[in-house]
């Protein structure tokens, strides 16, 4: 039992050392190849784990050639638009004009009930509304609407604005991030000074305290109290 826990736990170390180095990529963002090579490291990891017979080294030797190809196939689709195109295929356009392309949905082997599900989850009702549908090589469908259907934005009306920031947690669960404090050019006694402001003793009564998309310093106690001040 000792052996198969210690066999386990080094299979699963492999596993997520490999799929880190692979890259971030959602299962729905993965080309063909990187799924393939995802399906197999699973399967060649469970063996070892099942088959206490088999040498762990049949496991791991397999993942990490597997890993190898996929980092080697990956440089070299950058550097190389055929072999883009042979690993991870062109993009399809399946909708023109508002016009749906029949021999290019039965090329992709994607049905008109799929495209119009896809369609409706991106929130197009009307196929006259819709230039451009593309099938990405991914899988996922990208939508370029009709220009007079787009919404009207700021810049359109010329109304001027400040850019919002990315948001950044300074608090989690009484604890501070000392990092996210350097990015903005603080330090603790700054904190310290915003938590006193509010009345706040210390930031471990602090559940959570960010600095918001509007640069505002946000923050909520421990005892669900909710208050919000000018950065």
């Amino acid at each position: 039992m000792i052996i198969v826990l210690i066999r386990t736990i080094v299979l699963y170390l492999v596993v997520v050392v490999t799929m880190r180095i692979m890259g971030k990529k959602q299962i729905g963002q993965l080309q063909p190849f990187e799924l393939v090579t995802a399906i197999m490291i699973s399967e060649l990891a469970s063996f070892p784990m099942q088959d206490t017979r088999l040498p762990l080294m049949h496991g791991v030797i397999p993942i990490i050639t597997l890993l190898i190809l996929q980092v080697s196939t990956s440089l070299f689709q950058l550097k190389s638009e055929t072999l883009r195109s042979l690993f991870c295929g062109k993009p399809s356009i399946l909708i023109k004009e508002g016009v749906i392309d029949a021999n290019e949905l039965k090329q992709q082997k994607f049905s008109i009930n799929d495209l119009m599900e896809e369609l409706r989850l991106k929130g197009f009702y009307n196929l006259e509304d819709i230039q451009y549908a593309i099938l990405e090589t991914s899988g996922q469908l990208s939508i370029i609407a009709k220009t007079e259907l787009t919404g009207v934005t700021k810049a359109d009306m010329k109304i001027k604005c400040s850019q919002d920031t990315l948001p950044l947690t300074l608090i989690l669960d009484g604890k501070v991030n000392l990092e996210n404090l350097k990015m903005i050019n603080k330090n603790e006694t700054w904190l310290n000074k915003k938590l006193n402001s509010e009345n706040i003793q210390s930031a471990q009564d602090v559940f959570i305290a960010l600095l918001d998309s509007k640069g505002e310093f946000y923050f909520q106690v421990k005892k669900n109290s909710k208050k919000r001040s000018v950065f």
